[in-house]
């Protein structure tokens, strides 16, 4: 039974005090860490193209492709510099990351802006002309969040884009919002501030409830819920998540020692530690959810003559009493595309709630899915997909594919 809103409920403005009273008792201020300690000195930028974030990157970039993080601020502020020591530190050892929320920004954040962060990273690294031009890896991207943060950071994690979800000192608020974590099938990490941490509670109710066979951490560091971000490079959460990315997104195994394992590095520390289907290689993959496109559930279908050739394999992801997840994988075939629609056709009683990575027309019967601006140009043989949460039973469901 989830421990709910009472107790948790003015998540936002108890995050806020609580950082308050820390920068209250000496921690360090906002600008005590510039560079980081990682090998890119980093620092922050705004751009036009992404108003309302902030943009933590290596003052120079490396030959490396940076992969991306994108951060949920507590108590959802709009403020990007909330944890600017700690996305300074993460930006220093090669990584993109950027926040919701202007620099000083005032108001609240929304988890589309964590949305909004992804199309931008995918955009820049293929527009020529951008400093990101083939300088990111749109292959790799977390997305995260502190408390409040952390609930859009959930709200987001089915983005067949992600490859993994860091959960900061939060958990959800109510029984009603667990379709969020039926529908997870990358790895998710937690790191929260232990049994006086306000979030404990949720995010243990959490930890019990993710899919089987999913890759999962649990990490506790009895520090309250205010965590560590504005100490000096983000204190001890600061080098965890650091160490958690580069093995995440970077495919580093030495890092990866740090969580895998009964003699895990952490294992060994201050931190308490709980583990499920952790590999450093990543191992067997889990089975219920898939964390990769599924066997399709009809076979693929080619488009009519007259367009461009390229397939759609329709799959379900998850599926549970009055509503699914299912993914679209569309290919293009021997011919690039710059251009595809999807034809999905639903069976009675199913409809689509949301939809990412695709532009629909229609809920119900039989809708039609375009391709969003980043996604809609294929070079021959190459693969995109789009994917929807709805209601009813997925199952059925035909889909066809033209190109042009």
């Amino acid at each position: 039974m989830r421990r709910t809103s009472k107790v948790y409920a003015g998540l936002a403005a108890i995050t806020v005090a609580v950082i308050s009273v820390i920068m209250a008792v000496g921690a360090a201020p906002a600008g005590a860490a510039v560079g980081g300690s990682g090998p890119y000195p980093a620092d922050y930028e705004t751009s036009a193209s992404l108003a309302n974030h902030t943009i933590f990157r290596p003052q120079t970039l490396p030959s490396e492709r940076l992969p991306i993080v994108v951060w949920g601020n507590g108590g959802c502020s709009a403020n990007g510099l909330s944890q600017g020591n700690f996305l300074r530190e993460i930006a220093s050892h090669g990584f993109l990351a950027i926040a919701n929320g202007a620099p000083n920004g005032s108001g609240s954040t929304n988890a589309q802006m964590l949305t909004q962060s992804i199309d931008w990273a995918v955009a820049e690294n293929s527009r020529q002309g951008s400093k990101y031009y083939n300088r990111l890896d749109t292959s790799r991207v977390a997305v995260a969040g502190f408390s409040c943060g952390g609930l859009e950071a959930y709200a987001v994690s089915n983005d067949p884009r992600v490859t993994t979800t860091v959960i900061f000192s939060s958990g959800l608020l109510n029984d009603a919002d667990d379709y969020q974590l039926r529908r997870l099938t990358k790895p998710i990490a937690y790191f929260v501030g232990g049994p006086s941490d306000i979030a404990y509670p949720n995010a243990m109710d959490d930890w019990g409830k993710l899919p089987a066979g999913l890759p999962a951490f649990m990490g506790n560091l009895n520090v309250g819920h205010g965590g560590t971000y504005d100490q000096p490079n983000g204190g001890e959460f600061g080098r965890v998540a650091v160490l958690y990315l580069t093995w995440r997104l970077k495919g580093d195994t030495s890092a990866g020692a740090n969580f895998v394992g009964a003699d895990c590095g952490l294992c060994r520390s201050q931190w308490t530690v709980q583990q499920k289907n952790l590999t450093l290689d990543g191992g067997t993959p889990p089975t219920t959810p898939p964390p990769t496109t599924p066997p399709p559930t009809d076979p693929p279908t080619t488009p009519p003559p007259g367009g461009a050739a390229c397939t759609a394999v329709y799959s379900v992801q998850d599926q549970w009493n009055g509503g699914f997840v299912a993914t679209v994988a569309v290919t293009a075939g021997t011919t690039a595309l710059t251009g595809w629609r999807v034809t999905l056709t639903l069976p009675g009683g199913a409809s689509v709630s949301s939809l990412w990575n695709g532009v629909a027309s229609g809920t119900s019967g039989t809708i039609t899915v375009a391709n969003q601006s980043y996604n809609g140009r294929l070079a021959a043989g190459q693969a995109t997909s789009f994917g929807f949460q709805g209601t009813g039973n997925g199952g059925g469901t035909t889909a066809t594919c033209t190109g042009s």
